[in-house]
């Protein structure tokens, strides 16, 4: 039976988008967006205002967005990359909602990241912290 992987993103302002978008078509591997139940807007995303939504969500660390949709099949796939912005040097926190979400148990989860200037290294290490049960690969920092 072929091994099925799936390329799972979240992206707000479209650079995790396209770089999930190309390492999908380089795959051949299904492609499921991320979507919050409420988009981000400009000022949520203003990570120069404590009070802005994503810099609330980040101090808190239960904190779980609410995901629009869901994904169906799960067990399909052997491989999910699970590819996001570096927001405050780790995994925007919706990311956890999209882990906690589903049965990944015996999967190969791959991290990749897109950032202007943080590496990838402390979010694979908080993700692996925090899901230690869960079959981590090293993670890629993922630019242009």
């Amino acid at each position: 039976m072929k091994k099925k992987s799936l390329i799972a993103y979240f992206s707000c302002s479209g650079v995790t988008k396209r770089a999930a978008n190309k390492l999908a078509a380089d795959m051949d591997a299904d492609l499921y967006e991320i979507v919050p139940e409420i988009p981000y807007s400009a000022a949520d995303l203003n990570w120069n205002d404590r009070a802005s939504r994503s810099s609330v969500e980040m101090r808190d660390p239960s904190s779980r967005p609410a995901i629009a949709g869901r994904l169906d099949n799960v067990e399909q796939y052997d491989t999910i990359y699970i590819g996001f912005p570096v927001w405050w040097y780790i995994a925007p926190t919706i990311i956890n909602t999209f882990i906690e979400s589903y049965d990944l148990s015996g999967k190969t989860l791959i991290p990749f990241a897109t950032s202007g200037g943080s590496g990838i290294e402390n979010c694979e290490k908080n993700l692996r912290k925090a899901y230690p049960q869960l079959g981590w690969k090293a993670g890629k920092l993922l630019k242009g």
